[in-house]
């Protein structure tokens, strides 16, 4: 089939070369000529593990194109992706959906012949229904259906989830449009991949309720991390006792400094807002993005009672600034409000992660940015794990404590064993865990219980 994404932002580019990668021709649109002249070379602008690949891989077959070009890549197309940014609305955190109209306006004056419009990126309930009329109003005379397909991608894991889905939801009740869209998923029938189909404001609301439920899930854990450490009960072994209910599953209940990215934190406010919008009060979604605010802040306190209370002129060690692993991606990063609250209570900070510090520059010009863990934990007196990269799993911890001036590890991923690292002669605070009292940092450690 021939595809075009309007958009080459994260979603608009795994999609659009994994579609590829099925077999189907696809044109990548976007405005900004110098990012489409760097993917016609190869280069991908952002760190996505195997994405360069495939890229190169359909490049080289000629399966995928890119263009800044849109109603010629329209003309041909039997499906058109709309992939475009929906940030948060400066002021009101209300979805911003100018570029997703945008979008609809310039398919619209394009399109030929009998065309399904799918609206790929995150959207509040009712924006399918806007496109259609946009297009209905710019060319009345257009064969198309509009059509909701959300998607559910995971920073890191971004080509996996989508040859592999765990159900593909499609938002429409047009035949011919579903027959489309059957034959764009074909390739994932020996997957089994459930299709889902509902009506295009489910499709929409989909998407909303579950990234949601799944920051619901974590701020949860979080909270119980909290009164683990106040009740002395080991938060590993709580969330695996509820997580194996099937009910409630294991994922997303491991604790830590709070939820970041492009997508939970973004999504839950413009849930809430929609629901105001309806005079619907959303309570729950309401309470966890408040929790999960409180909760980023509460980090550097945490950290300042490791060490006895004062941060003011310490050198502070800090590995992982990405909201998560296996990505470049800053947004909402709960590093940012860690580090901007250790650096109000005195102390400098020194960071170090493997893809993120490019962006982190940006965000956190006052940072010292270190070219590895060794070099970023030298003279520090405290090293905190923020982000659980594979690299940070298996650190030396004699060197370690060789090279910092303080040996206290604040382990906001519980990545470690607390007995093991206080076997090493380390001060050891974690999540839900129990932490060595601040009076007993120049003495011996206290033992807390082993994950």
């Amino acid at each position: 089939m021939q595809v075009s994404i309007i958009g080459t932002g994260y979603v608009g580019l795994v999609s659009g070369a994994c579609f590829a990668d099925f077999g189907h021709h696809v044109t990548c649109v976007d405005k900004d000529g110098d990012k489409i002249d760097s993917l016609r070379t190869g280069i991908v602008p952002i760190y996505e593990p195997g994405l360069g690949d495939i890229v190169a891989t359909n490049l080289r077959d000629g399966r995928l194109k890119f263009s800044t070009e849109l109603p010629q890549s329209i003309r041909m197309a039997d499906a058109v992706f709309i992939a475009v940014g929906t940030p948060s609305r400066r002021g009101d955190g209300h979805a911003d959906r100018s570029f997703v109209y945008a979008a609809a306006r310039e398919i619209a004056s394009a399109l030929t012949g009998f065309t399904v419009v799918i609206t790929k990126s995150t959207v509040p309930v009712g924006t399918g229904d806007e496109v259609e009329r946009i297009i209905r109003e710019v060319n009345p005379n257009a064969d198309f259906a509009v059509v909701s397909n959300p998607e559910f991608l995971r920073e890191g894991a971004a080509i996996r989830d989508f040859k592999h889905p765990d159900r593909i939801v499609i938002g429409t009740e047009h035949s011919r449009a579903k027959e489309v869209m059957a034959e764009l998923y074909r390739p994932l029938y020996l997957n089994a991949a459930p299709i889902v189909y509902t009506t295009r404001r489910a499709a929409e609301l989909i998407k909303y309720a579950a990234n949601a439920l799944l920051a619901t899930k974590i701020t949860f854990i979080n909270e119980i991390a909290d009164l683990c450490e106040k009740v002395g009960a080991d938060v590993q072994e709580v969330a695996r006792g509820i997580g194996l209910d099937n009910r409630i599953g294991p994922k997303f209940l491991h604790p830590g400094p709070g939820f970041g990215g492009s997508c939970f934190p973004k999504d839950s406010v413009a849930l809430i807002k929609t629901a105001h919008d309806h005079d619907i009060s959303l309570r729950i979604v309401e309470a966890v993005v408040t929790v999960n605010e409180t909760r980023k802040r509460a980090m550097a306190r945490k950290v300042a009672a490791a060490l006895g209370g004062s941060l003011s002129g310490k050198i502070i060690a800090v590995l992982g600034l990405t909201f998560k692993p296996d990505t470049d991606d800053m947004r909402e990063a709960p590093s940012i409000a860690l580090i901007t609250g250790l650096q109000d209570l005195g102390a400098t900070v020194r960071a170090f992660d493997p893809a993120g510090m490019e962006q982190a520059k940006k965000i956190l010009p006052e940072v010292i940015y270190s070219e590895g863990p060794y070099e970023c934990a030298e003279g520090a007196e405290a090293l905190i794990i923020v982000t659980e990269w594979e690299q940070f799993r298996a650190l030396d911890l004699t060197v370690l404590k060789q090279v910092m001036a303080r040996p206290v590890i604040v382990d906001l991923r519980n990545i470690y064993s607390s007995a093991e690292i206080i076997r090493h002669g380390f001060t050891y605070a974690s999540v839900g865990l129990g932490a060595c009292p601040a009076e007993t940092i120049e003495t011996a450690p206290v033992l807390v219980p082993t994950p």
